[in-house]
């Protein structure tokens, strides 16, 4: 018991500026512990932001209830995934060497495809989280995105090798993830929908800030449920692919990225299934 509240309280330490104040021994063994309670982080993570965005969404029109929403977003983290994915962009799209590619991430000057990338993201996010405001999102569907983009780092890092073996942060401390892990960390995720997948139909949502109890379908609900893990498998896989075969494995900031892609996508998801479905 006292091992899982250590390792719970890494995955937290680590992923976010949530107050944890716990002293611990940052070993890689619990460093790989504490990647089973990412779901968890995501999902805290999530509740923040909607009772963040339910609030703001009250107070003021959507859109700058949406970037409030986007910032609130950013700030837990820290910036640590948004950083990742701007190195990234800087390594891949220099279209050099590979060697050339990881020095590139690893400078810790952002670049101007860097600079690009991340605005580009942001005004993406931005613009579904306005939408998914003014459509009238229910409330737990919003808690997805950073759950399974965060489950997908633990598969990534159990799926391909790294690439700069024990180097840096994620070398030290990830090296050696396993299948066992990422199926832990799945399981956490999915039972963390399944609750919220039971409850969603009976919470209050309306748009703009006018929270009612409209409901939703079980159908509705079942299939964004379903939906979304696959969206985050899928395209996980397929940039984590090519990122493997770009770099000859993954890194630190490569996690990142992922984790910063697969919440844009599961948020153009929702965007689809509630406007078109």
């Amino acid at each position: 018991m006292k091992m899982n509240v250590q390792a719970a309280a890494a995955a937290f330490q680590f992923l976010t500026r949530f107050p944890v104040k716990m002293t611990l021994d940052y070993t890689p063994e619990l460093f790989r512990r504490s990647t089973r309670f990412y779901p968890l982080v995501g999902l805290a993570v999530g509740l923040t932001v909607w009772i963040g965005g339910a609030a703001a969404s009250y107070l003021l029109p959507p859109l700058p209830a949406a970037v409030l929403m986007l910032i609130l977003w950013v700030g837990l983290t820290g910036g640590l995934h948004l950083d990742g994915w701007m190195d990234t962009a800087d390594g891949l799209l220099s279209y050099r060497s590979r060697e050339r590619m990881l020095e590139i991430m690893k400078d810790s000057r952002v670049g101007a495809m860097g600079v690009m990338a991340c605005v580009l993201l942001l005004l993406l996010k931005a613009s579904l989280i306005y939408s998914l405001l003014l459509g009238g999102l229910p409330p737990l569907l919003l808690l997805l995105p950073p759950v399974w983009s965060r489950w997908f780092m633990v598969h990534a890092m159990a799926s391909w090798p790294m690439a700069r073996g024990k180097e840096g942060l994620a070398g030290s401390y990830f090296n050696g993830m396993t299948r066992k892990q990422s199926m832990e960390s799945f399981l956490l995720a999915a039972g963390l929908t399944l609750i919220a997948a039971l409850l969603s139909p009976l919470l209050p949502y309306g748009p703009a800030g006018i929270w009612s109890y409209r409901g939703i379908t079980w159908l509705h609900a079942g299939l964004a449920w379903l939906l979304l893990p696959l969206a985050a498998w899928a395209a996980g896989w397929w940039a984590g692919r090519r990122m493997n075969a770009k770099l000859g494995g993954l890194t630190g900031d490569t996690y990142g990225a992922l984790n910063e892609g697969i919440e844009t996508v599961l948020l153009l998801v929702l965007t689809i299934l509630i406007y078109r479905f």
